[in-house]
């Protein structure tokens, strides 16, 4: 499999390149060539298998032609050693909780796969090449840094530099990226999390700085951190054909939305026979993705500080993948791709006020307890589902994540769970820098 940029303008990659740098030469992202479809005969019968075996079958397809079979195998069944169920909510709606990893977030899956293919990879190169030390650039808005900071935990030839926006993160967040010490290094950055992601780019098209280390990135900007995620939209299709004992129902799926790596790994599963008649892409009061599917236009602009935080973005990165995918690298007019997007894609935004009140009538309504992200998921679902159809959202995150929050718009007190107890004891070690490139530059010089 072959990988090309959404820019247009960078040579053609293999899997480990793709991997390794992370972003194109020309700062675009990578995208595979081809994204094969899955035979109908899986479908038939994907009840019947584990969450190993579909996303098995799912890894082959994107991966098996670069990776040999054993080692494919074992990265997937190393990467699940949890599982992502459907649970019931209400009549038609459930909820896909993606928060039974060892951070309680759904980017456990994306940046546990991530870290081992990286190190398959490292592993397979020429002595030489494999003693630089290979250096991950992660810029998080609240998820993503403690999941790629544990999945990478104690790999060997890996070191991670996790950027987050100063006082951005909750306390619990910032607690799982910030104690862990050894191959991890917490960056605190003066700014929101576009300055953070900004950095990170930045970073990778310096030519003085790649040549004195080696670095890739674990946001959903690499192909190794997001195409993962499609297992557990699959695994979702297969739970509910157990559970609704039916075939001919429409399936609906909402994802909360920020960075859009998430939405984007579905995509990907839908264009590969995934049996989804459409997807809701749910924001909060950071609302350019919205914005683009009601005028067709993409402006983005600076990112709003909310309630659901890890949602606080305001240019979002894969927005690039989700336009090249239907545009179909480009050979479509913009009026005709937004067609092709609003066809199989519709939107909902909502402000802290309505993510409160609908946590609140979730829980009185169905004791259902909704982490801030997830509640922008239910809510789009419950107002966008026709008569007929089944819908599932995603529940991103572990509501005990966002404790303080939840416990006071719920008058309720929020069980936190032991994994999450222990990053608390931990004593937080942090580097403080501003959001200049320059001294982000000066600092990974000194490594």
């Amino acid at each position: 499999m072959k990988y090309y940029s959404t820019n247009g303008k960078a040579p053609i990659a293999d899997l480990s390149k793709a991997v390794v740098k992370g972003l194109a030469e020309d700062r675009g992202l990578y995208m595979p060539e081809r994204i094969k479809p899955l035979p109908k005969a899986f479908f038939d019968t994907i009840e019947r298998k584990t969450f190993q075996e579909i996303a098995y079958t799912v890894a082959d397809a994107f991966f098996g032609e670069d990776v040999e079979a054993d080692a494919l195998r074992h990265i997937v069944s190393d990467t699940l050693q949890f599982d992502c169920p459907v649970v019931q909510v209400e009549d038609n709606i459930y909820a896909l909780e993606l928060f039974h990893g060892p951070t309680l977030a759904f980017k456990d899956v994306g940046a546990r796969f991530m870290a081992r293919l990286l190190q398959y990879f490292i592993n397979k190169e020429p002595e030489a090449a494999s003693a630089k030390e290979v250096n991950v650039l992660v810029a998080t808005s609240g998820d993503t840094g403690s999941a790629v900071a544990n999945g990478f935990l104690g790999v060997e030839g890996i070191h991670v530099y996790v950027l987050y926006p100063k006082g951005k993160v909750s306390h619990i967040q910032e607690s799982q990226f910030t104690t862990l010490g050894r191959n991890i290094t917490a960056i605190e950055v003066d700014g929101v999390f576009d300055d953070c992601q900004r950095l990170v780019k930045s970073a990778f098209m310096d030519e003085e700085l790649n040549r004195h280390m080696r670095l890739t990135s674990a946001n959903s900007i690499n192909v190794a951190r997001f195409l993962p995620q499609a297992f557990y939209y699959f695994n979702a299709y297969a739970r509910l054909k157990e559970l609704v004992q039916s075939s001919n129902c429409p399936i609906v799926t909402c994802v909360p939305s920020g960075n859009f790596g998430n939405i984007c790994s579905a995509l990907f599963g839908h264009q590969m026979g995934l049996p989804v008649s459409r997807f809701i892409a749910a924001n909060n009061a950071n609302d350019v993705f919205y914005q683009y599917l009601q005028s067709g236009h993409y402006t983005p602009k600076a990112s709003v500080q909310t309630l659901a935080n890890a949602m606080d973005v305001g240019d979002p990165s894969n927005f690039a993948r989700i336009l090249n995918l239907y545009s179909k690298n480009d050979s479509l007019t913009p009026e005709q791709t937004h067609k092709a997007i609003t066809s199989l894609i519709s939107g909902a935004t909502y402000n802290d006020d309505q993510i409160r009140e609908t946590m609140r009538q979730c829980y009185k309504d169905t004791g259902y307890v909704l982490d801030p992200h997830g509640a922008c998921g239910y809510r789009a679902l419950k107002e966008q589902l026709r008569p007929g159809e089944i819908g599932v959202f995603c529940e991103t995150a572990h509501p005990a994540k966002f404790k303080e929050k939840v416990d006071e718009i719920l008058g309720a007190d929020i069980a936190i769970p032991e994994r999450l107890q222990a990053f608390m004891r931990g004593q937080k070690q942090s580097v403080p820098l501003s959001k200049d490139f320059a001294d982000f530059k000066q600092f990974l010089m000194k490594q």
